[in-house]
């Protein structure tokens, strides 16, 4: 790719997505700057153009909670051991992965201290204090923090890190029907996050008993879909946590008929996996191809047609056009750049905005203004037009919204064509093996889907010993979906895997 000095600089990927998805993968992260390698494995550098990602996220969710009456707020990341242990099933689900401060200094600490993995048995303690009445309720909190956990073999940037930043919501009800409402309003959020602003679709529904969350009462889950890998991949989950913490931290209420009665839970949490997720669904052998909604830059500038017979006053033109471009794209809150380097050629920027995947990009030159026009070309299929500079902000504004359109579409028709729906065993395997999910009918047994994953599961090659949080080789449950087949599961339907009854039409899948 050349620079206007002579010299070559090696910009692009050198890999395609369907050849070495792994390596295209890494290579469209650190060559769109998105993040960089850290002295530690499994913890990564979050840069700039991935963090704005984050940052979109994050307005819209936490607007969106806060409508709803959720509060933010801190707790510290440290958690006693005491506390960590209080809940069985909780502490077993995350013990190989808590990381611990036992030393400060040269001293041994009293008590060891765990980083917290998730904040259940951080906050608990303090809502069993401040919650005594139905009157302080409900309590509704939210806290966007980092978590570390440790315990893994495999990390991939995004996906899998020792250490990740979410939000999580912790909230207290007095009944569990609110409590039911408030699980199913934040999973649709999270849906929205995911198709609304990432242009991903995503499966909404229940996780089966074996894999919802540890010492909760049930877990829903929005699960999306890797094309290139067949792969599935958890989006976001929302657990209704019953009374199962409020008895174990004895957060009680008095309610209107004076009875000592526990509270009802729940909590929930998006994670910057969702940056991962956007960038695999929708980058091409070129780079990323960003979703307009959280594009850090959502249409790019260049001016062009300058050649050695070029004034310095008519380049002066040129770039001023393109900065006037730019103010009123700004204007009409669109998020806009002008690339007005000298020392590159429009050819070097056009691969340099591509690689990052800039939704728009628009060229302007001395024939352009000529006409009161600038040549619009799209990141997401390469399509060409020319658009007005005289109704400019409306025309970007409105392709903005068709290119996240086309981006969903795109990726919905992509997922569906995968989403098999088969009624017995005999084309599992076989259609798992060609990267595809299947619906059948299940008995909901938590003996069974641990049979189904032994079935199904690939022979690993050599001694290599398997790690349990690695892509999984094997299918599981990714959800129950809530949109179930018309007419559901008919009288006299056997479960695909076993002689049980079916219970649900339920999505399987090979998972990250």
């Amino acid at each position: 790719m050349p620079r206007t000095d002579g010299k070559e600089i090696l910009i692009g990927l050198t890999v395609k997505k369907d050849e070495d998805f792994p390596t295209w993968y890494s290579q469209v992260l650190l060559r769109t700057e998105m993040m960089d390698y850290y002295d530690i494995s499994g913890c990564y550098i979050i840069r700039p153009w991935a963090y704005n990602i984050w940052k979109e996220i994050q307005k819209f969710f936490g607007s969106s909670i806060e409508e709803l009456g959720v509060e933010d707020c801190y707790f510290p990341m440290f958690v006693p051991e005491k506390n960590l242990n209080k809940e069985k099933d909780h502490v077993e689900g995350f013990s190989p992965e808590v990381a611990w401060v036992t030393r400060a200094g040269q001293s041994d600490l009293a008590e060891p201290i765990a980083v917290r993995p998730t904040s259940e048995t951080v906050m608990y303690p303090y809502y069993s204090t401040w919650i005594r009445s139905h009157r302080d309720l409900p309590l509704r909190l939210n806290q966007w923090c980092n978590v570390v956990r440790w315990e893994f073999k495999h990390p991939q940037p995004f996906l899998r890190t020792r250490e990740f930043l979410w939000q999580e919501g912790h909230t207290a009800f007095a009944t569990k029907e609110e409590s039911d409402v408030e699980v199913r309003q934040i999973l649709d959020l999270y849906r929205r996050v995911y198709e609304e602003l990432l242009a991903v679709p995503v499966v909404p529904g229940r996780k089966s008993e074996k894999e919802k969350f540890a010492g909760g009462l049930y877990t829903t889950t929005v699960e999306g879909f890797i094309p290139t890998t067949g792969r599935a991949i958890q989006g976001a989950t929302s657990h209704c946590l019953g009374q199962n913490f409020s008895k174990m931290f004895d957060i009680v209420i008095e309610n209107e008929a004076r009875e000592r009665v526990n509270v009802w839970q729940n909590s929930w949490g998006l994670t910057t996996r969702t940056i991962g997720v956007a960038v695999m669904v929708h980058g091409d052998d070129k780079g990323l191809v960003l979703p307009p909604r959280v594009a850090s830059v959502q249409a790019v500038v260049i001016p062009v047609g300058i050649t050695a017979k070029t004034t310095e006053a008519d380049r002066k033109v040129l770039f001023n056009k393109a900065e006037e471009m730019v103010s009123v794209l700004k204007k009409a809150g669109i998020r806009a750049k002008a690339d007005l380097r000298e020392n590159y050629t429009p050819g070097y920027k056009y691969n340099h905005w591509e690689l990052r995947g800039v939704p728009l990009r628009l060229e302007v030159g001395p024939k352009d203004i000529a006409k009161n026009e600038t040549r619009c070309v799209r990141r997401d299929n390469g399509s060409v037009e020319q658009l007005s500079l005289a109704a400019l902000a409306e025309q970007v504004a409105d392709l903005l919204v068709t290119v996240h359109n086309d981006m969903f579409a795109r990726a919905k028709a992509e997922r569906d064509s995968r989403l098999i729906r088969l009624e017995t065993w005999d084309k599992f395997v076989e259609t798992l093996n060609s990267k595809c999910l299947v619906l059948a009918p299940w008995c909901e047994e938590v003996a069974c889907e641990e049979d189904v994953k032994d079935r199904s599961a690939r022979v690993a090659q050599g001694d290599e010993p398997v790690d349990d949080k690695a892509p999984s080789m094997g299918a599981k449950t990714l959800c129950i979906p809530f949109e179930q087949p018309a007419g559901g599961v008919k009288a006299g339907t056997k479960c695909f895997a076993c002689s049980r009854k079916a219970v649900s039409y339920t999505l399987w899948g090979r998972s990250y």
